[in-house]
């Protein structure tokens, strides 16, 4: 193992103790990844959403586009940003450079599409978002990391990263056995045991419980973990509508049910009790991503 490796992990023992960090003098930033067991589930569209419901109510919010082979939170945001993250790791663009400001004040970190290259990061390209990111002068109060969907290398550094994962589901049969292969994964390899949940596209209510209520029934019975519902959203047209005029649905239909549910969940995550490991800042996430990877490898 490297110095500057051994030195993080010193690090980031040294800030788990709380010697390193005062807690009072930092904005608490909550990191949350946003995943899903498997794609058109409609989880970017539930990060704008998201995004925009906490902006709403002041909330300093970054999302960060990690699905770096498919990129898409641009889109469904009506962004053209000129420059994405393959260009700051080609090392053309710093971030700032490529960081835009999306509506209401939301700043967007967007991927690229359509290059494999980076869609398997390795330990030094690692290195360089963490050092990049340590410079930003932006504080957030959350940042929504979208990972691409499934079960990829980049999912599970990611999501292992993050304080919190939420995973985005529906109640069909197939994306309710990926999603608990997800969290099966993330369990049993990467010893993840807090889930948040959200069911996507729901007849009704009740359809959303029963989606947790199977998903904590089998959990329970084969796997140690926690699941929490954070809520449900209806299937509605509509919500096709606004992704394909790539505006959100809180944008175009503002007091449409969609858009109520988004803001509810926006509530339950902001409500949710936090986890309570000392990560006071962007730079501790970070450094605790790069000792994920070192880790498991």
């Amino acid at each position: 193992m490297s110095h500057a490796v051994i030195d993080q992990a010193e690090t980031l023992r040294q800030q788990q103790n709380g010697s390193s960090i005062c807690e009072s003098s930092a904005r608490r930033t909550r990191v949350v990844a946003v995943t899903s067991g498997k794609g058109g589930v409609g989880k970017t569209a539930a990060v704008a959403n998201i995004a925009i419901a906490l902006a709403r109510q002041g909330k300093k919010v970054l999302i960060i586009d990690a699905d770096l082979g498919l990129a898409n939170v641009d889109v469904v945001l009506g962004l053209s940003p000129e420059y994405n993250l393959n260009h700051f790791f080609k090392g053309e663009r710093s971030l700032e450079e490529i960081m835009v400001e999306g509506p209401y004040g939301i700043k967007v970190l967007p991927a690229g599409s359509g290059v494999q290259q980076y869609t398997r990061l390795d330990a030094q390209l690692k290195m360089r978002f963490i050092e990049a990111i340590d410079n930003l002068q932006e504080k957030f109060d959350l940042v929504l990391i979208d990972t691409e969907a499934g079960i990829s290398d980049n999912v599970t550094y990611f999501t292992v990263a993050a304080q919190e994962i939420l995973v985005v589901t529906t109640p069909e049969p197939t994306a309710i056995t990926d999603a608990y292969a997800l969290m099966k994964l993330l369990s049993s390899q990467y010893h993840q045991k807090d889930f948040l949940l959200c069911v996507n596209s729901v007849r009704n209510g009740d359809e959303g419980l029963d989606v947790f209520e199977k998903l904590t029934m089998v959990s329970g019975r084969y796997l140690d973990i926690s699941i929490d519902y954070l809520g449900a959203v209806p299937f509605d047209r509509k919500m096709h509508e606004a992704v394909r005029a790539q505006q959100v649905i809180q944008e175009l239909y503002p007091e449409h049910r969609v858009s109520k549910a988004f803001i509810a969940l926006a509530d339950s995550l902001i409500d949710s009790p936090s986890n309570d490991q000392p990560k006071g800042t962007l730079q501790f996430f970070f450094k605790r991503f790069l000792g994920v990877e070192t880790e498991h490898n």
